[in-house]
């Protein structure tokens, strides 16, 4: 951002920004908010905190870019309605100058999210008939949402429309389920613990979504093994089953999440990590096949890029000395709104976007707009990364996490076996 940063802006963030759902987290289970258009938000962990405050300066092009750590407070508008607000740390006003919050949703343009937050009911003026009606009534709805999260479940892969303007629609309320899953768990956490605790920290990431019209992603669970050193018996008896019963144990990578534009339909595909659980390596194999089909056509042209990509990442995790990235994701991203073809005769103002690769005598008769096609690919989520640099950790772990790197070769073979298959 400019060092001309105005006082206008300042002051907007400095009175709070509402955080509103990020609809494009397909996988995962804690909870992703949208701070503005270009930055995302979730919750802080530590390990998390010091692996990107510390990373190799190799591995930042293949993740997020970190900006910093807001305190979020859980709060209600003058109707009752649940909300996040998110403010500068205490004397943390430089960050401010580090982000562009022009785009952001000021805190009094509230958006009405879920029921009455349940501190209201300590007022004394209200009736204890109205006390016990309520909380009859927040206990009805709160089973109603146990009951939703189950049938969530058991739909594994569904569909919902996308407007003209690129946006989400569904009958969840304008959020792909498994955001609206997210944001609800969140909300009824920090609901419940709202007498205890009302200031919450978290950290500043990139919308790696932000460039494209329609954003295709595709979350895989990357490794053989899943649970941190860390972890309690149960929780690594649970993880080791999970990784038994789907691909991670077979090719180190299961799908955890995918939302695939269908060109067709104008529809989004969403398929959840229950359903990736389940899938044979030939299932996971025909997932790939369908995160790259818009449902017309195979988008062929994505296959070399993402292989280069996938390729370098190997290359530097190879070089990365005592990292392991258990329970990390590997995030796949791509437009499905594809570039549209401009002829090199046309109008100068309608070539004014081209790259210079675009331009190059090898595209023919047509040049193409740049950014469409791009291909991305991120690490996310490292609660449970380890290193030796660390520090504090009782486990340290020497070369490679080799793991991770079999499940990026196996992913690299895969995607390639697409390709060689759809051009014979």
């Amino acid at each position: 951002m400019s060092p001309a940063f105005g006082a206008m802006e300042v002051e907007h963030y400095s009175k709070g920004v509402l955080l509103e759902p990020f609809v494009h987290q397909v996988g995962g289970h804690s909870c992703v908010l949208r701070f503005n258009d270009k930055t995302i938000c979730k919750p802080l962990i530590q390990r998390e905190h010091q692996f990107y405050e510390t990373l190799p300066t190799e591995m930042r092009k293949f993740t997020p870019q970190y900006e910093g750590v807001v305190s979020v407070s859980f709060e209600e508008d003058e109707d009752g309605n649940l909300c996040l607000i998110a403010y500068p740390l205490n004397g943390d006003h430089d960050n401010l100058e580090n982000l562009d919050n022009s785009d952001c949703e000021p805190k009094s343009k509230l958006l009405r999210w879920t029921n009455k937050k349940t501190m209201l009911l300590e007022n004394e003026k209200i009736s204890k008939e109205w006390v016990r009606q309520h909380r009859k009534e927040e206990k009805m709805k709160s089973h109603k949402l146990e009951e939703e999260f189950e049938w969530l479940k058991k739909s594994e892969v569904l569909y919902y429309n996308v407007d003209k303007k690129g946006n989400v629609s569904s009958q969840f309320k304008h959020h792909n389920p498994w955001s609206m899953k997210c944001h609800q768990q969140q909300l009824q956490q920090m609901k419940e613990n709202a007498k205890h605790r009302n200031q919450y920290k978290f950290i500043l990431l990139e919308n790696l979504t932000s460039r494209y019209e329609v954003p295709c992603v595709l979350d895989l669970k990357m490794g053989t093994r899943q649970h941190g050193d860390d972890a309690s018996e149960e929780k690594k008896a649970n993880q080791i089953r999970k990784c038994q019963q789907s691909t991670s144990a077979v090719i180190g990578v299961r799908v955890c999440g995918m939302q695939v534009y269908q060109a067709g339909t104008g529809q989004l595909m969403f398929m959840n990590k229950y359903h990736g659980r389940k899938l044979s390596v030939q299932g996971f194999k025909e997932a790939l096949y369908q995160f790259f089909h818009n449902g017309k056509y195979l988008r062929r042209e994505l296959f070399e890029s993402v292989i280069k990509k996938l390729t370098e990442l190997k290359s530097v995790l190879e070089k990365q000395e005592s990292y392991r990235f258990y329970s990390s994701s590997l995030l796949i991203i791509y437009d499905g709104k594809e570039r549209q073809e401009v002829a090199v005769d046309s109008d100068p103002e309608d070539l004014e976007d081209l790259s210079e690769e675009s331009s190059d005598e090898s595209a023919g008769a047509y040049a193409y707009k740049p950014t469409a096609s791009t291909v991305d690919v991120r690490m996310i989520d490292f609660a449970h990364t380890t290193c030796k640099y660390y520090g504090e950790d009782s486990v340290v772990h020497e070369g490679q996490d080799t793991g991770y790197v079999f499940g990026l070769q196996n992913l690299i073979d895969i995607i390639k076996e697409i390709r060689d298959d759809s051009s014979e």
